[in-house]
């Protein structure tokens, strides 16, 4: 089972920053639990693909069944497979409409594949899971990465001298982007670096993304 959070309110972060994976300790015993070094992503369930596939293929097949039980009960065959067949038999393996077809065929499996086999729902980011703490380890607990851009984004805000702040969060990399109105910039940018750093290892992700920190003035004349 999967669970992850919703987005919260502006200020929903930690009191206190978490503490890190090497000075976690059991609650009972005191000894430092295990970290999954390699935190498994979400997988998506794409319930939309499969269904269309499956309705897709129900239908073909049970169209094609029609036609042979069709033909086995004595009556004629349908018109388009007997032109399909008739078309397959004469026309080359070099003309323009077989290569189109393959082509089609053959993206439309690529991209089945495709979907087969990575996780989907890069929205989501791992949170830490221990392992020897007692738990069954089936539940998990992902953040929305939205949800992160508004908690870093209000932890930017806070900073002394900065007017406006964005945030991007990305699964590798979250870039800040701020305008400040009074302070030097290399101090509000060292100020900057640190709370929003202080502010993601609060969140406990799985894999800390980088960190890359902006500030700017804001253009004379305008906002």
């Amino acid at each position: 089972m999967s669970a992850h959070t919703g987005r919260p309110g502006d200020g929903d972060l930690p009191s206190e920053p978490a503490q890190s994976d090497s000075s976690v300790g059991h609650p009972d015993t005191g000894a430092t639990p295990a970290v999954r070094s390699s935190p498994r992503r979400f997988w998506s369930a794409r319930r939309v693909p499969a269904v269309i596939v499956a309705l897709l293929s129900l239908a073909a097949v049970g169209l094609l069944l029609y036609d042979v039980v069709s033909v086995r009960a004595g009556r004629p065959g349908m018109g388009w497979r007997r032109r399909l067949a008739d078309e397959l038999a004469t026309r080359p393996l070099d003309d323009v409409w077989f290569i189109v077809g393959a082509a089609a065929a053959m993206a439309l499996g690529l991209c089945l594949v495709l979907l087969a086999v990575t996780p989907g729902l890069r929205g989501l980011l791992p949170m830490r899971q221990l392992l020897g703490s007692g738990g069954t380890g089936e539940v998990r607990a992902g953040l929305d990465r939205r949800a992160v851009a508004l908690i870093l984004r209000d932890r930017a805000v806070r900073v002394s001298g900065v007017e406006s702040a964005r945030v991007d969060v990305g699964r590798r990399k979250i870039k800040a982007r701020a305008q400040v109105h009074f302070r030097d910039l290399d101090e509000v940018r060292a100020d900057l670096d640190a709370a929003l750093g202080e502010a993601v290892e609060a969140l406990g992700l799985a894999r800390r993304p980088t960190l890359t920190v902006h500030v700017r003035r804001p253009k004379k004349g305008g906002r």
